[in-house]
């Protein structure tokens, strides 16, 4: 579509279009639902944004916004839990806030999804609270505990202090842990029956599922990271640091 036909299109169409646009348009300041009947020319003039950027970022957003497949298996321990501390900050500062708006503004107006706007409402902010509990305490607990293992691999500067942590902490209790995690949103599915869309659907509807939808399969992806390249990697550093600790205290 070119520019001049863009700037002609509705939010709504836009949007119809393709969903990833409604996220763009939200962090431009400009809600769909709110906007559906304007055209995109319309609302920059009203908001004071430069048409031109708008159509820039409208042109592409699966660029903008989707993430970077890297060849992870090959990064060091302490770069893999960067990648994966800067994924929950887009999650918790972008997704899960926008998501959010679009729950809290739900009106479905349809039959077939009266249900499930008054399930989403009630389910999806303990969802949010639960989720952001666990990316945080993983953090505090998982991360901190690998980190320890890292600096404890290059020099053991406490013995008693290396021996209680490893005795309390355990990475296949961490694993066994997470594993239970992995399907978080097996209720949000319930709730919509798989994400089911039938033909009359709104477009609040479209883009509400659009965005679970994208949102699960990044989890999933999060999740294979921390199994299949995580977990192995950093057991593998927790057993170098215990032989190396228990080499130590026997020629001491």
């Amino acid at each position: 579509m070119n520019n001049s036909a863009l700037k002609n299109t509705t939010i709504g169409d836009l949007v119809n279009q393709n969903n990833i646009r409604a996220y763009v348009l939200y962090y431009l300041g400009i809600k769909f639902y709110e906007y559906s009947e304007h055209t995109l020319e319309q609302v920059c003039e009203e908001k004071s944004l430069r048409l031109e950027q708008v159509v820039r970022e409208l042109e592409s957003p699966s660029e903008n916004f989707q993430e970077d497949e890297l060849p992870l298996i090959s990064y060091p321990i302490d770069l893999i839990i960067e990648f994966l501390k800067h994924a929950h900050f887009l999650y918790v500062k972008y997704k899960l806030p926008y998501i959010a708006r679009l729950v809290e503004s739900f009106k479905a107006n349809h039959k077939d999804y009266d249900a499930v706007e008054r399930d989403l409402k009630t389910v999806f902010p303990l969802f949010l609270e639960d989720f952001i509990h666990h990316i945080y305490e993983e953090e505090d607990t998982l991360f901190r505990y690998i980190k320890t293992l890292e600096r404890a691999q290059k020099v053991i500067s406490n013995p008693s202090k290396l021996y209680y942590m490893i005795e309390r902490s355990s990475l296949q209790k961490f694993a066994m842990e997470h594993e239970a995690h992995d399907d978080e949103m097996e209720g949000i599915r319930r709730i919509t029956k798989d994400y089911h869309l039938v033909p009359s659907a709104p477009l609040h509807v479209k883009v509400i599922f659009s965005e679970l939808i994208e949102f699960e399969k990044s989890l999933k992806t999060h999740a294979r990271i921390e199994n299949e390249i995580l977990f192995p990697k950093a057991m593998a550093l927790e057993n170098t640091v215990k032989q190396a600790f228990f080499e130590k205290v026997k020629f001491n």
